[in-house]
C-alpha cells in the first residue's frame, strides 16, 4: 500500500485529513484502517439519479453518513447551444436559446431578443402590446416553473401528493403557453423586435380564470406544507447560505432573497416595461431551504399580480417593430398543425405580393444584419439572473454568444451547503437550489 499526496486542483479546498490518496491492492485492503485516522467513504450520486433535478452528479466523502465533502460534476448533457447559435442568422438563434433552462424558456427568448434589440439599437421600438405580452408570458412560465420545483422536491421527500398537485395545477399553465404559442415548452415565441404572433380571442378569459383558480391552490399548497412538521424537520436549517455566502458566490434569485437580500432585476434594472406593474419583492432571512420554499410560495402570487395588472392594461397595436428589414412580411398566426400555417398567413405571402414573398424568403433564410458591439443583457429569470453577454461582428450571425446561468452558478455552492449534512438532507439541500442541467451543461 501506497500513500500520495493529490495534486488534484479540485482537492485543494478538502480537509488537511482528506488530501491524502491511498493505492491498496490485493490483501492490502485490511491494512488500510490503520493507515488512515477515519473511515472515510467516497460514493458517486448521480449522474442519473432520481434526486439531482437531472444528469448531475456528486461525489460524496463520507463519515458514516455525514458529508465532508461534495464534488459536483457536470457536462453529462452537453449540447453546444451557445455555439451553435453562432452558425445561424440572429432570429433562428431564438429556437436554440429557448431549449437550454428548458423549465423556463421563456426567459432564455427574452434575455437573448433584448440583447439583439440592444446591439440594433431598437429596445425603445418594440410595441408596447409585444412588451405586455412578453410579461405576462414569461410571468406565467415562471409560475409553472416554481411548480415543477415544488413537485419534484415534495417526491423527494416523501411527499407524493404535493408532486401530483405540482404537475396537475402547472398543466394549466402549459394549456394557455400552448394555446399563445401552439407548444408546451420550446415556443421560439419571442422575436427580435416583439413576438411572433398575437394571442387567441379567448387568451383574456382563459387567463383571468387562472388568477381566481391560482391562488385558491397556492393556499391548498401552503396548508398542506408550511406548519408540516415533516416537512419542516426536512428543510428548516439544511442547505444554509449567508448573505455574505450568496455575495461571495454570486448567487441569485430565491436563494439571495431567501438570505434577506431583496436583489430583483424586475426591480432594479427593469426590462419590457415592467416597473410600471405593483409587486412585492419576497424575502426570508433563514438562508436555508425552508426559506427559499417560503420565497417561491411567495413569488408565485406576485407573479400572478403583476399578469392582472399587464392584462388589465394590454393595449393594442402591433406585436413587432415596424421596420421591415426586420419584421416579417406577415404576422403569423396559430394554424391547426402548429405555428404559422393559417390561410391568412400563407394568402399574404404566397398570394399577395411577390416582393413579400422575396423579403420573407431573405429573411427566413439570410436573416438581417446587426451592428457591430458587444452588449450583456439580463433578466429575472426563476432562478436568479439569467445575463446574455452577446458580441456583434456587424454580420447576419452572432460573432459569440455567451450565457450567464443561474443554475451554473448554483451548481457552485453546493460543497458550501451540503458540507456536515447526512446524505438523506443533501437531497433536500441541492433541490433547494432548483438547478436546471440543461442550463448548467449549454
Amino acid at each position: 500500500m501506497s500513500e500520495t499526496r493529490a495534486e488534484d486542483p479540485t482537492r485543494r479546498n478538502l480537509p488537511e485529513e482528506l488530501r491524502n490518496e491511498y493505492t491498496v491492492v490485493g490483501g492490502e485492503w485490511q491494512e488500510l484502517p490503520d493507515a488512515v485516522d477515519d473511515d472515510l467513504m467516497v460514493i458517486n450520486m448521480g449522474p442519473q439519479h432520481p434526486s439531482t433535478h437531472g444528469v448531475l452528479r456528486l461525489i460524496l466523502t463520507l463519515d458514516g453518513e455525514t458529508v465532508l465533502h461534495t464534488e459536483p460534476v457536470i457536462g453529462y448533457l452537453h449540447t453546444g447551444i451557445e455555439k451553435s447559435t453562432e452558425y445561424r442568422p440572429w432570429v433562428q438563434g431564438v429556437t436554440f436559446v429557448t431549449r437550454m433552462d428548458y423549465l423556463s424558456p421563456l426567459f432564455n427568448e427574452l434575455g437573448y431578443c433584448l440583447a439583439v434589440e440592444k446591439l440594433l439599437g431598437i429596445e425603445d421600438d418594440v410595441p408596447e402590446r409585444a412588451q405586455a405580452l412578453r410579461v405576462i408570458t414569461s410571468e406565467l412560465v415562471r409560475i409553472g416553473s416554481h411548480l415543477v420545483w415544488l413537485a419534484t422536491s415534495g417526491m423527494e421527500l416523501g411527499a407524493v401528493s404535493v408532486m401530483l398537485y405540482g404537475f396537475r395545477e402547472r398543466e394549466a399553465v402549459l394549456d394557455l403557453l400552448e394555446l399563445v404559442t401552439g407548444l408546451r415548452m420550446n415556443h421560439a415565441y419571442f422575436r427580435p423586435g416583439g413576438v411572433s404572433m398575437d394571442v387567441p380571442d379567448d387568451f383574456d378569459g382563459r387567463v383571468r380564470k387562472l388568477l381566481v383558480d391560482m391562488p385558491k391552490r397556492i393556499d391548498e399548497f401552503e396548508r398542506l406544507l408550511t406548519e408540516n412538521p415533516i416537512w419542516g424537520e426536512r428543510n428548516k436549517g439544511i442547505g444554509v447560505l449567508t448573505a455574505e455566502q450568496c455575495l461571495d458566490y454570486g448567487a441569485t434569485g430565491p436563494i439571495l432573497r431567501s438570505a434577506g437580500i431583496a436583489h430583483d432585476l424586475r426591480k432594479v434594472a427593469p426590462y419590457c416595461g415592467i416597473e410600471q406593474y405593483d409587486f412585492d419583492v419576497i424575502t426570508t432571512d433563514t438562508g436555508d431551504a425552508y426559506g427559499r420554499f417560503l420565497v417561491r410560495m411567495g413569488e408565485m402570487r406576485e407573479s400572478l399580480r403583476i399578469i392582472e395588472q399587464a392584462l388589465d392594461r394590454l393595449p393594442g397595436g402591433p406585436i413587432m417593430v415596424a421596420d421591415r428589414k426586420i419584421a416579417m412580411p406577415s404576422t403569423l398566426g396559430l394554424g391547426p398543425d402548429g405555428i404559422g400555417n393559417t390561410m391568412e398567413y400563407v394568402n399574404k405571402i404566397m398570394g399577395q405580393s411577390m416582393e413579400a414573398l422575396i423579403h420573407h424568403f431573405k429573411l427566413v433564410t439570410e436573416g438581417f444584419t446587426v451592428p457591430e458591439g458587444t452588449v450583456y443583457t439580463a433578466v429575472e429569470s426563476p432562478r436568479g439572473e439569467l445575463g446574455y453577454h452577446v458580441t456583434s461582428s456587424g454580420t447576419n450571425k452572432p460573432y459569440r454568444v455567451r450565457v450567464r446561468d443561474p443554475s451554473f452558478i448554483h451548481i457552485g455552492t453546493i460543497p458550501a451547503i451540503t458540507r456536515g449534512l447526512l446524505i438523506a438532507d443533501v437531497i433536500a439541500a441541492v433541490a433547494s437550489l432548483d438547478p436546471v442541467m440543461g442550463g448548467v451543461d449549454r
